[in-house]
């Protein structure tokens, strides 16, 4: 190890450090001055950020090669950073409220956020099992910070005990990967599939493996089990933290090993991959329909964006769209990022003492009593069904684009049909909302509403330009490439 290769990683470094400057100096906050805690871990996420953004798109490895940064790291990291500073504003108010307020919330959240950004920094697969498990253990803390509702704990043991399970044959599918080729780093592996010395068979038993593990991670069907109860039952803040760093950091490893080492097994994995995208997008829509639960509900919408996401990945294999898939992928993950946090920006305020205001039928009334609060949650569940001037329409357009660029019009028309039926119940909320009469208890706070009338502004305003988003989403994946 030396300077440079700690420089090249300056940003990660730098939270991770900050991660444990906070974790001790929360020792010397009083209880009733939790707020600091957060504040701290704020200003170190601005810093983080503030040294990504200077690195810009610049190419460098680091650790003899086993490290990569480049555009694709920095513009999932991005979204990682901004995705906590939402985080730690959904989360002060609502930790306080509940009486869940403990200052080491915050640096299990920072340190998630190290395992994600090292997610997208990996270029060898001990670094991708290690960032696995970095980005996943504290989020298993987050689901059971309320230690004493049973849900809560609940939720943190499904949730712990399938990520185990993920996380095993992830490693088993490595071990298969270096037991074919005598290499874990990408790579090798790429040269070694090139002159064909290796297994192919071990070589595609242990892609699948991988591609079972980061299943488990994004909540693909049929691996999506565990994700219903660990949303409903995880403090909300936690919940929408996980939502979405968890998938982005799934797909990023899955972009990130597939894309570069696997293009020689597109035959044997497309049929796959077609199958999970089209199972993940019908049961997502359709379990979704009868939920009461909101919680439950986006469990279920975020099943089916899994669905949506995995569909551009089919055609990763095929060159003359690769590139354009890949960079679909990477729109849509922003816009999910801004609507997922947005929507349960919403939730919060609307949820109270011992899990009450969660339920549909209680944002009756919500869209007249409180008309920005409506307004905001209606253009977010319009987002999730694709409806245009939303972010959600052109991801979704680019997703089913490259999909039929790439031959696959059947699974796109199965995207479309899918996105028509979860249109019943995204618009079923707005319509309680505004059709029938009540009047819900919100509890305001400054720093969630801020988040949720931010996110709505950006996921409409960036609509009016989505050629400029997807091109920095292009070069990003350009540099993967």
């Amino acid at each position: 190890m030396t300077i440079n290769d700690l420089n090249t990683i300056l940003p990660l470094v730098v939270l991770a450090g900050w991660s444990v400057v906070v974790l001790l100096a929360d020792l010397w906050i009083p209880k009733d001055r939790k707020g600091w805690t957060a504040a701290l871990s704020a200003v170190g996420l601005v810093v983080v950020l503030g040294l990504t953004l200077a690195r810009g798109g610049t190419v460098q490895k680091a650790f003899f090669g086993t490290v990569l940064v480049d555009g694709f790291a920095l513009y999932l990291d991005i979204i990682f950073l901004v995705g906590g500073l939402a985080g730690i504003a959904l989360a002060y108010d609502y930790l306080k409220r509940m009486e869940l307020e403990r200052g080491e919330y915050y640096p299990l959240l920072l340190i998630a956020i190290s395992g994600m950004m090292l997610m997208t920094y990996a270029n060898d697969l001990i670094i991708v099992f290690l960032a696995l498990e970095l980005l996943s253990l504290p989020l298993y803390i987050m689901a059971g910070f309320a230690r004493f509702n049973l849900q809560s704990e609940e939720a943190a043991l499904k949730y712990f005990l399938l990520g185990s399970f993920a996380s095993g044959l992830v490693l088993y599918g490595v071990a298969l990967l270096f037991g074919a080729s005598g290499h874990t780093d990408l790579p090798g592996l790429v040269n070694t599939m090139r002159a064909g010395t290796g297994n192919q068979a071990l070589f595609l038993f242990g892609a699948a493996l991988l591609l079972v593990g980061f299943s488990f991670k994004t909540g693909i069907v049929p691996f999506h089990m565990w994700m219903p109860d660990v949303y409903q039952g995880a403090p909300s803040p936690a919940t929408a933290f996980m939502s979405v760093g968890a998938k982005a950091a799934g797909f990023a490893a899955l972009m990130r090993v597939f894309v570069t080492v696997f293009p020689s097994l597109s035959d044997d994995l497309t049929p796959i991959l077609w199958a999970l995208a089209a199972i993940t997008m019908v049961v997502g829509n359709v379990l979704a329909i009868s939920q009461k639960n909101i919680k439950r509900l986006l469990a279920y919408s975020s099943i089916a964006q899994s669905g949506y996401l995995l569909m551009a990945f089919v055609p990763y294999a095929n060159a003359e769209v690769s590139s354009d898939s890949i960079a679909a992928m990477l729109f849509y993950l922003l816009a999910y990022t801004l609507t997922t946090f947005g929507a349960w920006a919403v939730i919060i305020q609307m949820e109270q003492q011992e899990r009450r205001g969660l339920e549909v039928a209680d944002y009756a009334g919500l869209g007249k009593r409180h008309p920005w609060l409506g307004l905001a949650m209606t253009i977010f569940m319009l987002s999730f069904t694709g409806v245009p001037l939303t972010l959600g329409f052109w991801g979704k357009f680019y997703l089913f684009s490259t999909a039929v660029e790439g031959g696959f019009v059947g699974l796109a028309l199965i995207g479309l049909l899918t996105s028509v039926v979860s249109a019943f119940y995204y618009l079923r909320v707005v319509v309680v909302m505004y059709m029938q009469p009540g009047d819900p208890p919100v509890k305001q706070n400054r720093w969630v509403n801020l988040t949720a009338l931010l996110a709505a502004a950006v996921v409409v305003g960036l609509a009016f330009i989505p050629g400029s988003v997807l091109d920095l989403a292009l070069q990003a994946v350009l540099q993967l490439q």
